[in-house]
């Protein structure tokens, strides 16, 4: 059977891992990358398909750390199947599910199902994170070994905090034991009380119970320091605050193995955007004020925070419908996390295009203890292309998810992907989303 080869031609090649950012051609055999070669050396061969990429940016495809697809248990909000879909067309070629689902992912049997469903859909890799306690306690330790076996990547109670600092400790050391990395969503419920938005202004305007930044403040240090005691490997889910970036730098200056990620939404928005009690812009942890959000753009910005994450959460319209204190927390960030990030921070802010893809690319892979993904010959030919001057408005009627629950409704981005490839296969092509 011949190969199937598909010539990229007229892109700059974007790869953080390496550094390069420069015009070449590339040409993928089957599933692989077969080579790379001198801008314009393939143009025009009568060998396989040429797509011609004049004025994108083309960059091994993007790996999503925190999302959350509803299945097993909550297909009515979302499926593996449209969360697939929603991930191709938002240029991510792997994604981390977090174990929250109905049918909570502590067991080997859940990811192996998980694992099979994404495989026989090929439209991106889904690389499972497993509860840290069962049933996401906070009481009895999973069995991580049989959970790393069945496929997990890392371990989380992600949706619910781990408020015991002994189960933390004991954690850090399991997971340290199987080489892979604990992530918390860090939030002191006794500090967060009844809260519902984060507190401010905005909350005393609104007349609802807030969130204070430091309920996320205080299990980021107890962390920071569980992680310099254990030596294990920490990452801190959705940082939001200001004292969350000032801790991250403290734990860099002493050398202790945490990382941390931050949210689109996060670094663009405020909690300006709940005025009106706005339920689509309701998520967990809340959106702040002006000088948190300029805090984590900033570290994003510096590297302080290496990875950026979307928490992709998918309501039906019904359920973000409900009264402010009942609508559930979560926005539908898949479709737009690369767009609103390079508009915000590329476009309004001048961060080097580079640096931006490898908080997507290099960073989830340090997360992961894994090799970041490279355009190199041999690499797997997983792929995204930018149009970094296309504008186009966010129309969540269009979204592949099932979840058209987002506050960017409206909004004119700057800075698409526009073609997502996948193990050699075309899977999303101007928007589009081949299945």
């Amino acid at each position: 059977m011949p190969a199937n080869i598909i010539r990229l031609t007229g892109a700059l090649l974007a790869d953080p891992a390496a550094g390069i950012f420069a015009p070449f051609d590339l040409q993928l055999e089957d599933d692989r990358i077969e080579g790379i070669y001198p801008a314009g050396s393939l143009k025009g061969k009568a060998q396989g398909q040429e797509m011609d990429l004049s004025g994108c940016i083309l960059a091994p495809g993007l790996t999503d750390l925190h999302v959350h697809l509803r299945e097993p248990g909550g297909e009515e909000n979302e499926t593996i199947h449209c969360g697939l879909k929603a991930a191709a067309a938002g240029g991510f070629t792997a994604i981390c599910t977090m174990p929250n689902s109905l049918r909570t992912a502590d067991h080997p049997d859940v990811l192996r199902y998980i694992k099979d469903k994404a495989a026989a859909l090929n439209l991106a890799d889904i690389l499972p994170i497993a509860a840290i306690t069962k049933g996401l306690a906070g009481q009895e330790f999973t069995d991580m070994a049989a959970l790393k076996e069945a496929g997990a990547v890392a371990f989380s109670d992600d949706g619910m905090p781990v408020t015991h600092s002994g189960i933390m400790e004991e954690a850090l050391i399991r997971a340290k034991a199987l080489g892979l990395a604990i992530i918390d969503h860090c939030e002191d419920l006794a500090l967060k009380k009844d809260g519902l938005m984060h507190e401010g202004a905005i909350s005393r305007q609104l007349g609802l119970p807030g969130i204070s930044a430091v309920s996320e403040a205080v299990p980021i240090a107890r962390n920071i320091l569980l992680a310099q005691k254990t030596g294990g490997r920490m990452h801190i889910a959705h940082l939001s605050t200001r004292e969350g970036v000032a801790l991250m730098a403290f734990a860099r200056s002493q050398g202790i193995t945490v990382t941390a990620e931050a949210m689109p939404h996060h670094i663009r928005l405020t909690d300006r955007e709940l005025l009106g009690f706005n339920t689509m812009a309701k998520v967990s942890p809340p959106l702040r004020g002006e000088e948190h959000r300029q805090a984590v753009a900033g570290g994003v910005k510096s590297g302080l925070l290496t990875c950026l994450a979307t928490d992709h959460a998918p309501w039906s319209l019904a359920a973000k419908a409900k009264p402010f204190a009942q609508a559930p927390n979560g926005i539908s960030g898949l479709e737009t996390a690369l767009a609103v990030a390079w508009d915000t921070l590329v476009v309004k802010e001048d961060m080097a295009p580079l640096d931006l893809l490898a908080r997507f690319i290099v960073g989830p892979a340090q997360v992961l203890g894994r090799k970041p993904a490279a355009l190199a010959a041999g690499e797997p030919a997983n792929l995204v292309a930018i149009d970094p001057l296309l504008k186009k408005t966010v129309e969540p009627d269009h979204f592949y998810s099932m979840g058209k629950n987002t506050p960017f409704a409206g909004m004119t981005l700057q800075g698409w992907p526009v073609l997502t490839i996948y193990r050699g296969r075309v899977v999303m092509e101007k928007g589009r989303v081949i299945d």
